[in-house]
């Protein structure tokens, strides 16, 4: 595959505004679907790659991490959330957006390390998350949610996380099928997020997502896309944690650049 110019991988990604600085100039056959939608994709090896929630490739051994670039936080993320009418020590069920995954995981660990043990059920749709009393939102469904009327407290996941460990979090990394030859393809993702960081301005500009003045502080403020020492250390410690709270089996990741 490496030797052939015309091949044409198959690539999925989320359809989040997050994503757009690493598949605007991805070549080949793009797929947008939810991360749940994705990891079953993958697993099906309907794709070659997909931009995936990091506990996807955590959980399943069957998957490299494409070294350098993920989609991560230092501190207040924006995008994935807990939001709550009642106080979280109150919490006995809560409702969870149906296309995450690692933001699940990420809660339970949290709210675990705080000795709280709540269910977990899926929200029925996202018109139905203004009546819970606690709802878990990720992506541009949060987003929506907190610039809109409403009447609950944000628990940010990532502004938590920080707190607790005093490292960034990664929620999706490149997952690339194994047993493939993906030389050209991990050339094309990083390529892909070089071409994204130095056009980041003119992203910003000219989507369509929200306002301008919003798109540049997500940009700017809440959302990173490396993934260097830092980054693996975080992924390390969450690997730690969901194992403290059996939320395993968790695999140790494997970096390919």
């Amino acid at each position: 595959m490496a030797g052939d110019p015309d091949k044409k991988f198959r690539i999925g990604s989320v359809p989040y505004l997050n994503a757009a600085p690493l598949t605007r100039d991805l070549p080949g056959e793009l797929v947008f679907a939810t991360p749940t939608k994705l990891a079953e994709m993958l697993r099906r090896d309907e794709l070659d790659a997909a931009l995936v929630s990091l506990t996807e490739v955590l959980l399943n051994d069957r998957y490299d991490i494409l070294d350098g670039v993920a989609i991560g936080s230092l501190g207040e993320v924006y995008s994935v959330i807990l939001a709550h009418k009642k106080p979280l020590a109150e919490a006995g069920e809560i409702f969870c957006d149906p296309a995450s995954l690692t933001s699940v995981n990420l809660l339970k660990v949290l709210l675990a390390e705080r000795n709280l043990f709540p269910q977990f059920k899926p929200l029925e749709s996202y018109a139905a998350a203004p009546a819970k009393d606690f709802v878990l939102l990720i992506g541009d469904p949060a987003i929506e949610f907190q610039r809109s009327a409403h009447g609950h407290q944000i628990f940010d996941l990532g502004l938590a996380w920080l707190e607790l460990t005093n490292l960034p979090f990664v929620y999706a990394v490149w997952a690339l099928r194994r047993g493939i030859e993906n030389r050209e393809l991990r050339r094309e993702l990083r390529q892909a997020k070089r071409f994204g960081m130095e056009s980041l301005d003119h992203i910003i500009e000219t989507r369509e997502d929200f306002d301008e003045d919003f798109r540049r502080d997500y940009f700017e403020w809440h959302i990173q896309f490396h993934l260097g020492e830092d980054e693996k250390r975080a992924i390390a410690k969450f690997c730690e944690l969901l194992r403290k709270h059996h939320l395993g089996p968790v695999f140790d990741p494997k970096f390919v650049s």
